[in-house]
């Protein structure tokens, strides 16, 4: 990768990062939100007819956090490897990643080929 991809590849980790960051914000809120009705004594969501139940609520807002949190350690990752100088080669078999999985996986870690291999998904 030369200096002006490395620039680039950076560019688009930080905005994602930041995206992340800013999803992380809004997530926790609506989980101190989903929290607070569920302390209140009067809140009945296991019979409103509107949906689903507050706890439901809670648990899905739970694992998006918890995504969004190894997203975000994935990219602190990535930006790592961008200043290493090994950014966009797998980590497994050190081919280059290719541009097209890079721009819709920007913190890939592996090609195509080992992330398909692998047994545990890693990005």
């Amino acid at each position: 990768m030369n200096p002006g991809e490395d620039v680039d590849s950076r560019d688009a980790l930080l905005a994602e990062r930041e995206r992340t960051a800013a999803l992380i914000e809004s997530l926790s809120a609506r989980l101190a939100a989903v929290v607070e009705a569920t302390s209140d004594a009067a809140a009945d969501d296991e019979h409103d007819p509107e949906g689903s139940t507050l706890a439901v609520e809670r648990g899905h807002l739970v694992a998006q956090l918890e995504r969004s949190r190894v997203r975000l350690d994935e990219i602190g990752a990535a930006l790592d490897r961008v200043g290493s100088g090994s950014y966009g080669r797998c980590e497994t078999c050190g081919a280059p990643i290719g541009a097209e999985r890079l721009e819709v996986l920007p913190a890939a870690r592996q090609c195509v080929r080992c992330a398909a291999r692998s047994p545990a998904r890693r990005w």
